[in-house]
């Protein structure tokens, strides 16, 4: 069986290395794209990659009330956090801070892989991503991302089909 990720580990961050050997072998090729700079935004990785923004998919950390939560959701859409706190049952959801968010997934916002977590998390995944069948995901660092079809990437973070995206 062909190794999950490209021979060129070794010139790989520290963190996208964490996020390769936290999901091992999940019968899926991970073959991360190491840019020179951050890729944070989904425009910038979509520039990168020059293919749509509606073809990154972001991982985004929520605080539903006191518990985290991820939203995957097409670049170029925007969460609605009403739908999601109607959603989860939830009295109120916020963009988790900085800490709490590396706290729950071991990763810094801008490079959080959607699945591979150092904390199991609900996870919502947006109709949205459901427009392409592979999207580019970050695999741990600002500066990698990994391409992957949509089924595995909502089987694989165990995600919950939903609409809360903002109305465009």
């Amino acid at each position: 069986m062909p190794a999950p990720f490209s021979e060129a580990a070794a010139e790989l961050p520290p963190a996208t290395c964490r996020f390769l050997e936290r999901v091992g072998d999940v019968g899926v090729a991970i073959d991360p794209v190491v840019f020179p700079a951050d890729t944070r935004t989904s425009q910038q990785a979509a520039a990168a990659l020059g293919c749509g923004v509606s073809e990154i998919t972001k991982s985004l950390v929520f605080m539903a009330d006191d518990h985290p939560l991820m939203v995957l959701m097409a670049g170029d859409r925007r969460v609605d956090l009403g739908r999601v706190a109607e959603v989860v049952g939830a009295q109120r959801v916020r963009r988790a801070e900085l800490e709490e968010a590396r706290e729950h997934t071991g990763y810094s916002p801008g490079g959080t892989p959607p699945f591979g977590h150092v904390k199991d998390l609900q996870v919502l995944a947006d109709l949205s991503i459901t427009g392409n069948d592979v999207v580019w995901v970050a695999a741990g660092s600002p500066k990698t991302v990994f391409a992957i079809g949509v089924n595995d990437l909502v089987r694989l973070s165990d995600a919950r089909l939903v609409d809360v995206a903002e109305e465009v």
